[in-house]
């Protein structure tokens, strides 16, 4: 119930469907003559589509994401084991087509494989199960670890959890499996820009040990804005889902702070 609530609430809430709204209620109000107001929807609309596609808004909704945690330039210790966060695989196109289909997030399933390769001591869990309205059969972790196995990672190695749909689901199932001891380092891998979320959901469910691993950076420093209204929108759409999830779990108690960060800061 909480996926579908989450979506639909998501459908309205997601800027560039908001600017579409924006323009067609303008549009229909200039059809019966309420001009004022319509003409202000579309225009409120157009400097949207403006600030949003071509301009700064997502680039530097994602620079605050992103910018929380450090980058890791190099793992020296060993850790104890690896956790994967799902999104690296779209589970609907690999049913579709027979093969797997990577994501836009699928940086995550290829830095663990590396990770993998050069800590072969390491523990690996993949978490990520079915997250669409009308799933079909196929599961984020069984996908993974098909996809890990053909980068050379034995499928036995990873345990998988696959029945998580969302990041609060992944932090409690994955805990349950791992069962991590005092002292212990896990490395959790996931998108830059989602780590404040889930390294704060990993430490609300009880996880020590859990260290940040980000990768699948969006976010440029060289430019502000975006060569495509396209690529613009899209970039805002994601970073903004991400802004209401950090909300909606701190508002709900998955967190404790908007905001996490390293070592317990933004409390």
């Amino acid at each position: 119930m909480f996926l579908i609530v989450a979506k639909v609430a998501f459908f309205f809430l997601r800027p560039s469907n908001v600017i579409l709204f924006l323009v067609l209620g303008g549009a229909v109000l200039l059809l019966f003559r309420w001009r004022r107001t319509g003409t202000t929807l579309v225009v409120v609309g157009a400097l949207l589509m403006l600030a949003c596609g071509l301009g700064p808004v997502g680039n530097m909704l994602f620079l605050a994401l992103e910018s929380r945690f450090p980058k890791v330039a190099e793992v020296v210790t060993p850790p104890t084991g690896i956790v994967v966060l799902g999104g690296a695989v779209d589970t609907i196109r690999t049913e579709r087509h027979g093969q797997v289909a990577l994501a836009e997030s699928a940086e995550r399933v290829t830095a663990a494989v590396a990770l993998a390769r050069r800590f072969p001591e390491a523990r690996i869990i993949l978490s990520g199960g079915q997250v669409a309205i009308f799933p079909g059969t196929v599961q984020e972790a069984d996908a993974m670890v098909t996809l890990m196995a053909s980068l050379g990672i034995h499928s036995r190695r990873p345990v998988l959890e696959n029945r998580s749909q969302n990041t609060w689901q992944n932090a409690v199932y994955s805990l349950d499996l791992a069962k991590p001891q005092p002292g212990e380092r896990w490395l959790l891998v996931t998108s830059a820009f989602h780590m404040p979320r889930a390294i704060g959901v990993f430490r609300k469910a009880g996880w020590t040990g859990i260290e940040a691993y980000p990768v699948d950076y969006r976010s440029t420093s060289d430019h502000l804005g975006f060569t495509s209204v396209s690529r613009g929108l899209r970039f805002t759409d994601i970073a903004v889902r991400e802004w209401i999830g950090l909300a909606a779990y701190y508002l709900t108690g998955r967190t404790d702070s908007l905001l996490p960060g390293p070592d317990g800061a933004g409390k």
